[in-house]
């Protein structure tokens, strides 16, 4: 059994228990949960060993990504575990925490179509379809998960992306690539009644895009 990691060793990434901070997350609603800075936001993905490593080591995509398909990226910690099994599910081995430049990430938001039919921002199925095809960019509300993987009332955000959106966020709009592989499988020991207490996990708030007008964009309701 590998020792649980030294407190004294800086993380990358800031952390948290995680009981401490589910007691300030709002309980239900919309919202972008993040780790985020004044220039920067966090985004997580999980890949096999060879494309997660490699994307550590050269702080880019690259050997074992395809650029030609869309790819999705989950600002929410607990949303990337619960996808990835704690790291546990194949080809989803290496989680990277993926810093984005904010201007970037709040363009994906100005950027982003609806991936499932609304009626309520389109006035047809065709219009929808002629929006989903000129734009690059996805959004997907999805229930939020705790760390056992249990539906919360809280919708979490995921953006996919592709096109040249996919090879900039890829290469030229990546701040730094980090992989989270052993604090994953450090913390994925503690998800258990007896040891949720040392539970930690990223460092999240509720992110709002600089510009007020994008919110509405991201769903019938406007982020709460």
């Amino acid at each position: 059994m590998k020792p649980e990691q030294d407190p004294s060793v800086a993380m990358p990434i800031a952390v948290q228990p995680y009981l401490e901070q589910a007691t300030v997350w709002p309980y239900a609603g919309r919202h972008i949960l993040a780790q985020y800075d004044d220039e920067t936001i966090v985004v997580y993905q999980a890949y096999r060993p060879e494309t997660g490593r490699w994307a550590a080591e050269h702080g880019a995509f690259g050997e074992g990504f395809s650029y030609n398909r869309m790819s999705w990226i989950k600002p929410n910690f607990l949303w990337m575990m619960y996808r990835s099994g704690w790291g546990t599910k194949e080809g989803q081995e290496v989680t990277l925490a993926l810093r984005l430049r904010r201007v970037f990430f709040d363009d994906l938001l100005a950027q982003a179509v609806q991936a499932t039919y609304d009626e309520g921002q389109f006035a047809t199925r065709d219009s929808w379809q002629a929006a989903v095809a000129a734009s690059e960019v996805r959004v997907q509300w999805d229930p939020d998960h705790d760390p056992f993987g249990a539906k919360v009332e809280r919708r979490a955000l995921q953006l996919g992306i592709r096109g040249e959106t996919l090879r900039a966020f890829g290469t030229r709009e990546l701040v730094e690539v980090v992989d989270l592989s052993e604090f994953v499988a450090e913390q994925r020991m503690n998800v258990t009644a007896e040891r949720l207490s040392r539970l930690q996990s990223p460092t999240e708030r509720v992110y709002f895009p600089a510009n007020p007008d994008i919110a509405p964009k991201l769903g019938p309701d406007e982020l709460c």
